[in-house]
C-alpha cells in the first residue's frame, strides 16, 4: 500500500492505527483520553510529525507514559504556537515518584535510531519526569519544558512539582540534547548510563542541576564519552553533579566539562559523591562505581552564602584534570574526602 504523503490528525482514535501510513503527520489539538499513550512508535521511517494547536491529557492514576516515540530517521516537531501541555497541577502533590497519586511519565523516546530528531518542542507541566531517552544517533534541539507552575508552596509548605526531571538518559549511545530551556524542580540532565552523550548550550534553572548518575543498581551501570558544555545553571540546588550509588558496581569515566557557568546555588556548585542513596546519601563513599578521566575545564560562576563551592566525597577517584575552575560567594567544604591529584576542593 503507498503511503499517504500528508495525513493530519484531530482525534486521538485515529493516531495509532493510521500513523503508519502517513510521510508527512500533523497532530493538530489532540486531547489524550484518560490512561492512554498516544502512541507515535509506529511512525514511518524517515516521517515528520508536527505537533499544532494545544495537545491536552485528560487525568487519571497512571505509570504512563503520555507520549511514545520510536521509529527509524524520524523527525518530531512543534508548529508556531503549538503547546504540548501535561496538566501536571492534577497530579502535583508534593511527593512525586516517592508517593501520593501514581504520576505519568510524560515522554518516551524510546528505540529513536537513524539520526532521528526531536526539536522545538513547547512542553509545560510535566506530572513527573518529562523526557526518557533510550535512544541511538538521537538529536534534541531547540526544546522548552516549563514546570514552573509546579513551584507554587502549597503542598505541606513544599513545592507541588517533583521528581520533574528534565532529560532522563539510559541505555543510549551518540545522543546530543542542544539549545534548550528547562525550567523545573529535579534534575535538569540526569544520565544513568550510555556513552557519547552531549548536553550542550542549554539554560537549567529552577531544579537540581546537571547530573551524571545516579550510577550504579540497574541493568546497565556505565557512562561513558561525555560533553557537558556551554550550559548555564541558575537557582537550582546544584550546578554540576556526579552521584553513584553506595556499595554499587558500574563505572563513570571520559566526561568532559567545559565553559558552564552557574548561579543562584543553593548547595553545591560542583558536587562528587559515591555514597548515593535516594534522599539520604550514607557519608560512606565506596568504590564499586570508579569515577575516572574526568575534566572540568572552565566552570565558573557563583553559590549562595550559605552552600558549599566544591564538595567531592570518593572512595575511587582519579585522572582527573582540573582548570579554569572559578566559583565563589559559598563556603568551603570541611568534609571532602579522596580528592583527585591536581584537584582543589
Amino acid at each position: 500500500m503507498q503511503k499517504r504523503s500528508s495525513c493530519t490528525f484531530t482525534s486521538y482514535d485515529d493516531v495509532a492505527d493510521q500513523i503508519a501510513d502517513c510521510s508527512s503527520v500533523t497532530l493538530s489539538g489532540i486531547t489524550v483520553p484518560a490512561g492512554e499513550t498516544l502512541d507515535l512508535s509506529d511512525a514511518a521511517d524517515g516521517a515528520t510529525i508536527t505537533f499544532s494547536g494545544t495537545t491536552t491529557f485528560e487525568y487519571s492514576e497512571w505509570s504512563g507514559p503520555l507520549i511514545r516515540a520510536g521509529g527509524k530517521g524520524v523527525t518530531i516537531t512543534g508548529a508556531s504556537g503549538h503547546v504540548i501541555d501535561g496538566n501536571g497541577a492534577k497530579w502535583w502533590d508534593g511527593e512525586g515518584t516517592n508517593g501520593g497519586k501514581t504520576k505519568p511519565k510524560f515522554f518516551y523516546a524510546h528505540s529513536l535510531t537513524g539520526n532521528s530528531v526531536i526539536k522545538d518542542l513547547n512542553i509545560k507541566n510535566t506530572p513527573v519526569q518529562a523526557i526518557s531517552v533510550q535512544a541511538t544517533d538521537l538529536t534534541i534541539s531547540g526544546l522548552t519544558i516549563d514546570n514552573s507552575d509546579g513551584d507554587a508552596e502549597d503542598c505541606d509548605g513544599e513545592a507541588c512539582g517533583h521528581n520533574t526531571d528534565a532529560f532522563d538518559v539510559s541505555e543510549s549511545e551518540n545522543v546530543v540534547i542542544t539549545g534548550c530551556t528547562i525550567k523545573n524542580q529535579d534534575d535538569c540532565l540526569a544520565i544513568n548510563s550510555g556513552t557519547g552523550i552531549t548536553f550542550s548550550d542549554n539554560a537549567c534553572s529552577g531544579g537540581h542541576g546537571i547530573s551524571i548518575g545516579s550510577v550504579g543498581g540497574r541493568d546497565d551501570n556505565d557512562v561513558a564519552n561525555i560533553i557537558i558544555s556551554g550550559n548555564t545553571i541558575k537557582d537550582s540546588a546544584n550546578g554540576l553533579r556526579i552521584k553513584t550509588v553506595y556499595d554499587a558496581t558500574g563505572s563513570v569515566k571520559n566526561v568532559t566539562y567545559t565553559d558552564n557557568t552557574i548561579s543562584g546555588i543553593s548547595d553545591y556548585g560542583i558536587v562528587v559523591e559515591q555514597d548515593y542513596e535516594n534522599g539520604s546519601p550514607t557519608g560512606t563513599p565506596t568504590s564499586g562505581v570508579p569515577i575516572t578521566d574526568i575534566t572540568f575545564n572552565g566552570v565558573t560562576g557563583t553559590v549562595d552564602s550559605d552552600a558549599e563551592n566544591i564538595y567531592i566525597l570518593c572512595a575511587s577517584c582519579s585522572g582527573w584534570t582540573w582548570s579554569g575552575v572559578d566559583i565563589s560567594g559559598g563556603k568551603t567544604s570541611d568534609a571532602c574526602e579522596g580528592v583527585p591529584s591536581g584537584v582543589s576542593c
